[in-house]
């Protein structure tokens, strides 16, 4: 099951995974605010380790595209365009849909159930907690786990590197609309019941309908 860089760290993690995970959320979270200037020293004395880790966990971030560099400065933290979240979200929706025609015409979408069964328990303590970024990174994880059902190997390579660009969307989303939290609940639940129905028309219908209301409303 695919999560997000800050729930795959333990203390055996590399340094520089470490803080590319860390500043990750602080950029979710918007503790560093889209514009500012972050600098490999910066980030360094944050963690207490040397600016090598530092600059190394800049390219990650650059890839994630929560970054963007800039020679001899550090590192912009970058800003959500309409046009970035369009083209995430298209994208997003067409893994889906189509992850889910593949399962009608193989198994049916029961195998995947059990699972969002699991992550939509997951959304439910954190919307009890009021904890935005957990539920974030749950719908994350429960939306790869209907992508990657489909199994292809490239679609997985490239959501793994999606992740936090396609929480930081969710985060925003829920922020900008807390009332929303409940209802993009209720959808999951939804979905999740018509997956245990394996009514793969039905489900790809409401993936749509889901992300647009989530993110366009």
């Amino acid at each position: 099951m695919l999560t997000l860089p800050w729930e795959r760290i333990d203390d055996s993690s590399p340094i520089a995974a470490k803080m590319a995970a860390w500043a990750a959320r602080e950029i979710i979270e918007q503790r560093f605010a889209p514009g500012i200037l972050l600098t490999e020293a910066e980030l360094a004395a944050a963690q207490g380790a040397s600016r090598t880790p530092a600059r190394e966990a800049m390219l990650q971030l650059e890839r994630w595209r929560l970054v963007r560099l800039v020679p001899k400065k550090g590192a912009i933290v970058t800003t959500v365009t309409g046009s970035e979240r369009r083209d995430l979200l298209a994208v997003r929706v067409l893994f889906e849909v189509d992850a889910a025609h593949a399962l009608k015409s193989a198994s049916g979408l029961e195998p995947v159930a059990a699972d969002l069964r699991t992550l939509l328990d997951r959304q439910r303590q954190a919307l009890n907690a009021g904890d935005t970024l957990g539920f974030a990174s749950a719908d994350y994880s429960f939306h790869a786990r209907i992508i990657r059902s489909g199994g292809n190997a490239v679609v997985d390579e490239m959501l793994t590197t999606m992740g936090p660009r396609l929480a930081r969307l969710t985060y925003q989303a829920v922020i900008d609309r807390p009332g929303s939290l409940d209802t993009l609940f209720d959808e999951h639940a939804e979905l999740t019941d018509l997956a245990e129905r394996s009514d793969a028309d039905a489900f790809g219908a409401l993936i749509r309908r889901h992300i647009d209301a989530t993110h366009f409303a």
